[in-house]
């Protein structure tokens, strides 16, 4: 609902979708033409088993950012995918650091 939000009242006018292949792999969102890949993730810790899909898309669409948004304390990198606090996301989202 954040990102409809954000898309209406920014007036950006992107495209969220979701990716899914054939062998379950997904990514929840999607926002513009495949630059930007988002995951939500409830855990308090991300795993490197949780950034499967993530990976995959990577490796298919090479996106602009890959972000993993999650219940962490802090901000960290985890081969190129970004892994944010849920709160730290919805700052950047709304502060134009995410898509613009």
């Amino acid at each position: 609902m954040e990102l409809a939000a954000h898309r209406s009242y920014t007036e950006l006018d992107y495209r969220i979708n979701f990716w899914r292949t054939k062998s379950g792999l997904e990514v929840d969102f999607v926002l513009g033409n495949g630059q930007i890949a988002v995951e939500v993730k409830g855990s308090s810790t991300v795993h490197p088993r949780d950034l499967k899909p993530m990976k995959a898309f990577v490796e298919s669409y090479k996106p602009q950012k890959a972000i993993v948004v999650c219940n962490e304390e802090l901000a960290r990198n985890h081969e190129g995918i970004h892994i944010l606090p849920y709160r730290q996301f919805l700052e950047d989202l709304w502060n134009g650091m995410i898509i613009h």
